[in-house]
């Protein structure tokens, strides 16, 4: 009797489940999120997935779907993912949290472990761009990132360290230094500054959250010290006179709504989204 009942309890207990997870499955349009031009996490996306093509001419140009919807910030691509069921889009991997989940791109997780295995594909560089009159407050910031100290501040927060320099020695400096650019570079550039700080508490950092365009533009213009870029710096920019250094590499995670039911794309199939060959979650399962 009561192993009848128990059998009659669990056979009820799945029925709701698959009724939940049914009810929670993405289906009919995507609601495709994609960032704005000047992103550099959008340049760098469009890159590495093919979106953006070369025409007869040589000229690139960015395939993105007009049906598009656009996110300014990476906290706004967050919270636009996050309250859709029927979303999907992308963002920094040090920025991701749990309001989203990062699907596997050709059967590799997103994460700092595959990038440095080179199993997972989709990475950029995180850059900062300086003119040639550095002031020996930025100097010596950037001087820390550098360090093995700024580097494990790097690591800590999820992004890939590039830097074998020894640790930091102080130096006796002192001043403010304006740091522009890149939404995605901001959150591990505050954590730097915040570090920073701890050993040098007389150079005042000030980081500036923009895009990737708009902080080359100002860094040429002389209106930050130190320009940051989530993509690599274009002919334009130094040929206007910025020099670029790597300080961290970054995978860029493709999100979807936590209710989605999605946990794996190809490659193939995120730039048939993104370039409105596939416009339905149905039409992914043909």
């Amino acid at each position: 009797m009561k192993k009848g009942l128990a059998v009659a309890m669990a056979a009820l207990l799945g029925v709701a489940t698959m009724g939940t997870t049914a009810m929670a499955a993405a289906s009919g349009d995507i609601t495709i999120c994609s960032r704005e031009d000047g992103s550099g996490t959008r340049g760098a996306f469009i890159e590495l997935f093919g979106i953006e093509e070369k025409d007869a001419d040589g000229n690139k140009v960015d395939n993105t779907t007009e049906a598009a919807k656009i996110t300014n910030s990476t906290s706004v691509m967050l919270s636009t993912v996050a309250q859709d069921e029927n979303a999907i889009g992308y963002v920094s991997l040090g920025s991701l949290n749990d309001s989203v989940t990062a699907v596997k791109i050709d059967g590799a997780e997103a994460t700092a472990e595959n990038i440095e295995s080179g199993d997972y594909k989709v990475v950029r560089p995180f850059n900062i761009a300086t003119k040639d009159d550095v002031s020996e407050a930025a100097q010596d910031f950037i001087n820390y990132i550098m360090s093995a100290d700024g580097q494990a501040v790097i690591e800590e927060n999820g992004y890939i360290s590039v830097g074998d320099e020894p640790e930091y020695e102080a130096a006796d400096v002192e001043g403010k230094v304006v740091v522009a650019g890149s939404s995605s570079v901001t959150p591990v550039m505050e954590k730097l500054a915040e570090s920073y700080k701890e050993v040098n508490d007389k150079v005042d950092i000030e980081v500036q959250q923009s895009d990737s365009t708009t902080g080359m533009t100002s860094a040429i213009d002389g209106l930050c010290d130190i320009g940051m870029a989530s993509r690599d710096l274009k002919d334009s920019e130094t040929e206007a006179g910025l020099t670029a250094t790597v300080i961290a590499k970054d995978g860029i995670a493709v999100i979807v709504n936590n209710d989605s039911g999605v946990a794996e794309l190809t490659s193939d199939q995120v730039k048939d989204i993104y370039t409105g060959n596939i416009t339905t979650w149905e039409d992914l399962a043909k």
